[in-house]
């Protein structure tokens, strides 16, 4: 403790700095008792010219303290620099988590409820805080939606580094999209077929209520008209094979429920499909043969 006081407490500028308070009292009084002895100055007068003096002399004292003391409080100032680059250094990843919080909160990125995609992790958000976002894993891949039963913790810190893909921009329906390859001697316009009618089979019980969703929705949000029947629209894969890519409006929650009910039914047609074929043949040579 005395080593500290020798160190930034030295006398000649402990006097200096008393000679300056007591300066700066007497010349306060002595202003006061001058303006109580003014005649004809009223008491609101009297109490402006008070404050404009009172923050004169503060002013006045600020800047004798500062010459009196500059060297110390240059010093203090480079200590506290160095103590918060320290503390930024080591809070530094909590500072990031704040930050992407506030970077989700202004952005409305997502909220409890959606189906998100973080970076590598993809699940829906079930817990939200300053410095973490907890998901429900869903998976694997971004193909399948079945929860896996993990949660996982992300860091708000991924924010600022990762995209954010929000699976369920609207709460009801959503547009979804899924591939199916054919298989080598399959038509791909008779596959296309099946596959279109599979979905609208599918999709006939909730289409009138997605349309009244979705014509909200975009009215809402100003943007084009969004159709919502099923569609069917056709990529090459390679020079060998054609992937068609189905596109529907489902229910939010349902997506993978509904995609499984049209790959069974299109798989059905396929098998159905493969049988036709194999009987083909026998029946053609016992028309021969009689």
């Amino acid at each position: 403790m005395s080593e500290w006081l020798e160190a930034y407490l030295h006398p000649n500028q402990l006097i200096r700095t008393g000679l300056l308070l007591a300066l700066l009292i007497l010349v306060r009084w002595l202003i006061i008792v001058r303006l109580r002895k003014v005649k004809g100055m009223s008491n609101d007068m009297r109490r402006r010219w008070a404050a404009q003096v009172r923050m004169a002399l503060l002013f006045f004292a600020l800047l004798g303290l500062m010459m009196i003391w500059g060297s110390e409080l240059r010093t203090f100032a480079v200590s506290v620099v160095a103590i918060a680059a320290a503390i930024v250094i080591a809070t530094k990843e909590l500072i990031m988590c704040v930050s992407g919080s506030v970077l989700k909160a202004s952005g409305r990125s997502f909220q409890i409820g959606d189906r998100v995609e973080l970076g590598d992790f993809r699940g829906d958000v079930v817990d939200q805080t300053l410095l973490t976002t907890t998901i429900l894993e869903v998976g694997p891949g971004t193909n399948i939606h079945q929860h896996t039963g993990r949660t996982i913790v992300v860091p708000n810190s991924l924010l600022l580094s990762a995209p954010v893909i929000n699976e369920t921009f609207s709460n009801e329906y959503v547009l979804h999209v899924f591939s199916v390859p054919t298989i080598e001697g399959e038509q791909w316009n008779e596959a296309e077929a099946a596959l279109l009618d599979a979905a609208r089979t599918e999709c006939a019980p909730f289409q009138a209520d997605a349309e009244r969703h979705m014509l909200r929705f975009v009215q809402r949000q100003g943007l084009e008209s969004l159709s919502v029947e099923p569609r069917v629209s056709l990529h090459l894969n390679d020079s060998k094979s054609v992937v068609l890519l189905a596109r529907i409006a489902v229910p939010a929650r349902r997506r993978g429920r509904v995609e499984q009910a049209i790959l069974r039914n299109f798989l059905e047609w396929r098998v159905q499909q493969q049988v036709s074929k194999d009987q083909a043949p026998t029946d053609s040579g016992s028309t021969t043969s009689s």
